[in-house]
C-alpha cells in the first residue's frame, strides 16, 4: 500500500528542513575561531594581515562569545524561573484561588462565584446559564462598591429546584446611576485539589475547574473570605 504524504506532512518536513539548514548554515563560536585561526597560518609572511584589521576581526569574536553566553544565561534564567513557578504551584493545594472566568464547573457542592467592580455602578446582576446557553439562575449582586466581592450559588433553578452537575457560564449585567452599560468582571472561586504539571505551564486544579497560574489574581486560606487591597466581599 502506497502512503501518500498529506499537505500537512509536506509542511512539516518543511519546515524541519529549513530548520535544518538554517543551523547548518548559522556560523558558530568555533567555527568562527577556526576561521580566524586559518587566516593567521596561511597568511602570507610578506604581506601579513593589516592589525587594524585583525583587531577588529578579534573584537568580533568577543562579540560573538558575549552573545553565545548571553543565550546561555537568559535559557538557565527560564528554565529556573519555570521550575520556580511549577515548585510555588504546589503550595496552592488546599488553598482557595480566585480567577477571572466567566466558566466554571459544577458539582454535587455549592459554588462560589463573584464580581470585580472598578467604577461606579447602581445595580448588577449574575446570570447563570448551562452549556446549552439556557439561563438557570439570577442572583442579585448586594454589594456595589469597588473592589471583588463573592456569592455562593447552592446549584438551584430559579424555581427551587437542583440542577445537573456540568459546565456553566456567568453574565453579568451592570449599569450606572444614569443607567448605561457598566464592566463588571466575573470571578470564580474554588479550592485548589491538585497541581497538573503536565503541560509547559502549571494548570491548577479545583472543583470549579482548571485554570492557568497564570490567571489567578488571589490565594487566600480555605476558612476566610476571600478579599483584595479594596474591598471585602
Amino acid at each position: 500500500m502506497t502512503t501518500i504524504p498529506t499537505t500537512t506532512d509536506a509542511a512539516a518536513a518543511t519546515a524541519a528542513k529549513t530548520a535544518a539548514t538554517s543551523k547548518k548554515n548559522a556560523l558558530g563560536q568555533e567555527q568562527f575561531l577556526t576561521l580566524l585561526v586559518a587566516q593567521l597560518q596561511n597568511q602570507d609572511p610578506l604581506n601579513p594581515a593589516d592589525p587594524t584589521e585583525f583587531t577588529a576581526q578579534l573584537a568580533q569574536y568577543s562579540q560573538l562569545e558575549q552573545l553565545f553566553n548571553l543565550n546561555d544565561s537568559m535559557d538557565q534564567l527560564a528554565a529556573a524561573q519555570n521550575s520556580s513557578e511549577r515548585l510555588s504551584a504546589l503550595s496552592l493545594i488546599g488553598q482557595d484561588v480566585v480567577v477571572e472566568d466567566s466558566t466554571f464547573t459544577l458539582g454535587s457542592d455549592p459554588v462560589q462565584i463573584g464580581y470585580k467592580i472598578d467604577g461606579t455602578v447602581a445595580n448588577a446582576s449574575l446570570v447563570i446559564k448551562n452549556s446549552s446557553g439556557k439561563t438557570v439562575a439570577t442572583l442579585a449582586a448586594s454589594d456595589l462598591s469597588q473592589g471583588n466581592h463573592f456569592l455562593t450559588w447552592d446549584g438551584k433553578d430559579k424555581s427551587g429546584n437542583a440542577v445537573a452537575p456540568g459546565s456553566y457560564s456567568i453574565t453579568i449585567g451592570a449599569t450606572n446611576s444614569a443607567g448605561e452599560s457598566a464592566t463588571v468582571a466575573p470571578l470564580v472561586r474554588g479550592e485548589v485539589t491538585g497541581i497538573d504539571l503536565s503541560g509547559s505551564e502549571p494548570m491548577i486544579v479545583t472543583g470549579s475547574g482548571e485554570y492557568k497560574i497564570s490567571s489567578i489574581f488571589g490565594a487566600y486560606n480555605s476558612k476566610q473570605n476571600a478579599v483584595d487591597n479594596s474591598s471585602d466581599g
